[in-house]
């Protein structure tokens, strides 16, 4: 079996590196010491099982988990963790598997022996127990089974097209399967609706402005592009040029 490990603590991955090599029939095909680094392992090297820890810096455990949920053969996931039972009972309630830290090499075999696929509706539940669930990091582009991801701080703005949805960076131009509803709930703070099939950057809006037929656009940073703002989100496209910092 092909084992990725990921933690942010060297000490932690050299613990785990050194279990595996006690047990037979594991290979460690490769570290990770974040959660986008472990995506990008795991489209590079095909692990069979990910060794994962929940709490690091900058993209979790549990969001690099929901990102590889859109490989065509997802790995499984076995996520290891210092948190205290009470928290860890949505794990166990979904059926997830974790491994509680200090590891012990009998626990560690038993759950490798046990890996399991895991489903993006169990990964949700985890994430929604959450007091205050974090929005992603990261989109996910899967192109032909491959996935790319894309810093949310880059996305310029999301615009329905049809069924699915256009990720625009200042140099790319990307298609997901997600909703304006959804991407709106999760980063509605960095997010500004101005039309139906549109929500924009705030930061890389440059300012509003009216046409000669009376309607409003938004002017952006970028080669002074232009949106169309709806009727309907008129006064909140306003109402926010008016608050927005000078």
């Amino acid at each position: 079996m092909r084992v990725l490990i990921v933690d942010d603590e060297k000490l932690a991955r050299e613990r785990l590196r050194e279990l595996l090599n006690d047990l037979s029939g594991y290979t460690v095909v490769g570290e990770a010491a974040n959660g986008a680094e472990a995506v990008e392992k795991a489209a590079e090297l095909n692990p069979d099982v990910l060794l994962m820890d929940i709490r690091m810096p900058g993209m979790d455990g549990l969001e690099a988990a929901m990102h590889l949920m859109g490989m065509e053969h997802p790995p499984s996931v076995i996520f290891t963790t210092a948190y205290d039972q009470h928290a860890l009972d949505a794990f166990e309630v979904n059926a997830v598997d974790y491994l509680l830290k200090p590891i012990r090499k009998e626990r560690l075999a038993n759950a490798l022996a046990k890996a399991r696929k895991l489903t993006m509706k169990q990964l949700k539940e985890v994430q929604e127990s959450r007091p205050e669930p974090p929005a992603r990091t990261h989109i996910s582009v899967h192109l032909r089974g491959n996935i790319r991801l894309v810093p949310v701080p880059d996305i310029v703005y999301f615009t329905a097209d049809s069924k699915y949805v256009v990720v625009r960076t200042a140099t790319d131009e990307h298609l997901i399967e997600d909703s304006l509803v959804n991407l709106e709930k999760e980063f509605g703070e960095r997010f500004l609706r101005v039309h139906r099939n549109a929500l924009v950057a705030t930061t890389s809006i440059r300012g509003i402005e009216k046409t000669p037929a009376g309607s409003w656009q938004v002017v952006l940073k970028a080669a002074d592009k232009r949106l169309d703002v709806s009727r309907r989100h008129t006064a909140g496209v306003r109402r926010w040029a008016r608050s927005r910092p000078v």
